[in-house]
C-alpha cells in the first residue's frame, strides 16, 4: 500500500500474468518463467530494455501517455486497467495527496439520499462507502446483508466470515470483483489510514486477500448479476446497479432488483415481509455503525 514505486509493482504484477502465448510470442521449452520477462515487455511497447527496466525499478517515473498507452496494449489490459496505469504515471500532486495525510475523511450519507431509500420497499439498496464499508441502507439492504459477522463491511464479510462461501455461492467471482474494488479506492487515495490498516489485516488474515491483491487488478463496481444464498428465504439472484453519489465523492449507492415474476422476486418480497415485521423474540434491525463511529 505504501510502496514508493506503485508503478513498477504495477508493471512487475501485471507482466507475470501475461504469457508468452498470449503475446504471440514462441515459447522456448527451457523458459523458467511463465510470465513476459522483462525484455518482452520492452519490445512489445516499442521502447527500450534498459527504459523499461527503469521504469519497473521507480528510477524513472513520468513515461509519456503515448508509452504509457503502449505499456496497456503490451500488457494486455482492459480499459479500466488502462485508465489505473494512466493514474498511476501521472500521480496527483503532492500537496493535493498530503492534503488531510493521516486522518480518515468523514463520509457522512446526505439526509435527502437517506429519506430517498426509505421510499423503496421492494428494492434493497445500500451506500458504501470507499473501503466498501456500509455506510447506510434502507429496510431491505439491511435484510439483504443481516445475519453476519461482518454485515457493514462487505470487503471482511466477503474474506472474513466464517460463512462468506455459503452467503456468495460464486465466491471467487465475488471475491476478484472486491479485491478490484478496493485496488481501484487505493488508487484513488493511496495514503488513506483505515485503507492502508484494512489492506494489512486482511492481508494477515486471509490467503485468498493475499494472493488477489498480489493481482494488482482493478475493478469499478459497476453493474452485474449476483447470487446470494440467504439464511432466511434461501438462493437470490439479484442484478444489480452502482450510482456514484456526486455529493460525496467516492460513496457509492447500490441497488439490487429480482427479476420480475421470477422466484428471486418472492423471496425478496417474503424477506421484505420479514424485514417489516421481525419475530418478537428478535430485535428489530438497526442500522450499521458507518465508519469510525465504533
Amino acid at each position: 500500500m505504501n510502496s514508493a514505486n506503485p508503478l513498477g509493482e504495477y508493471l512487475r504484477a501485471r507482466r507475470a500474468l501475461v504469457t508468452p502465448d498470449d503475446a504471440g510470442m514462441p515459447v522456448s521449452p527451457r523458459r523458467r518463467v511463465a510470465g513476459l520477462r522483462r525484455e518482452e515487455v520492452a519490445t512489445l511497447a516499442g521502447v527500450s530494455a534498459d527504459y523499461y527496466v527503469r521504469l519497473e525499478q521507480g528510477r524513472e517515473r513520468n513515461p509519456s501517455v503515448q508509452v504509457v498507452e503502449a505499456l496497456a496494449r503490451a500488457l494486455h489490459l482492459d480499459e479500466e486497467a488502462t485508465d489505473h496505469l494512466h493514474r498511476l504515471a501521472t500521480p496527483a500532486p503532492a500537496r493535493v495527496r498530503s492534503r488531510g495525510r493521516g486522518r480518515a475523511r468523514s463520509e457522512e450519507v446526505s439526509p435527502v439520499l437517506l429519506q430517498l431509500m426509505t421510499t423503496w420497499h421492494r428494492t434493497p439498496a445500500v451506500v458504501l462507502g470507499r473501503r466498501l464499508t456500509v455506510l447506510a441502507h434502507n429496510s431491505l439492504g439491511r435484510a439483504l446483508f443481516a445475519g453476519h459477522t461482518h454485515s457493514g463491511d462487505l470487503v471482511r464479510l466477503v474474506f472474513l466470515d466464517p460463512d462468506a462461501r455459503a452467503f456468495y455461492p460464486d465466491w471467487e467471482r465475488v471475491a476478484t470483483n472486491t479485491v478490484g474494488g478496493l485496488r481501484t479506492a487505493a488508487g484513488a487515495d493511496p495514503e488513506d489510514p483505515d485503507l492502508v490498516a484494512l489492506v494489512g489485516e486482511l492481508s494477515l488474515k486471509s490467503p485468498e486477500f493475499r494472493r488477489l491483491w498480489a493481482r494488482h487488478d482493478v475493478r469499478q463496481k459497476t453493474h452485474e448479476t449476483k447470487r446470494f444464498g440467504h439464511p432466511l428465504v434461501g438462493e437470490l439472484t439479484l442484478a444489480y446497479e452502482s450510482l456514484t453519489v456526486n455529493s460525496a465523492p467516492g460513496q457509492q449507492l447500490v441497488v439490487y432488483q429480482a427479476a420480475p415474476d421470477s422466484p428471486s422476486e418472492q423471496a425478496l418480497a417474503l424477506l421484505g415481509s420479514l424485514a417489516a415485521d421481525p419475530p418478537e423474540h428478535e430485535p428489530a434491525p438497526s442500522r450499521q455503525p458507518a465508519s469510525g463511529e465504533e
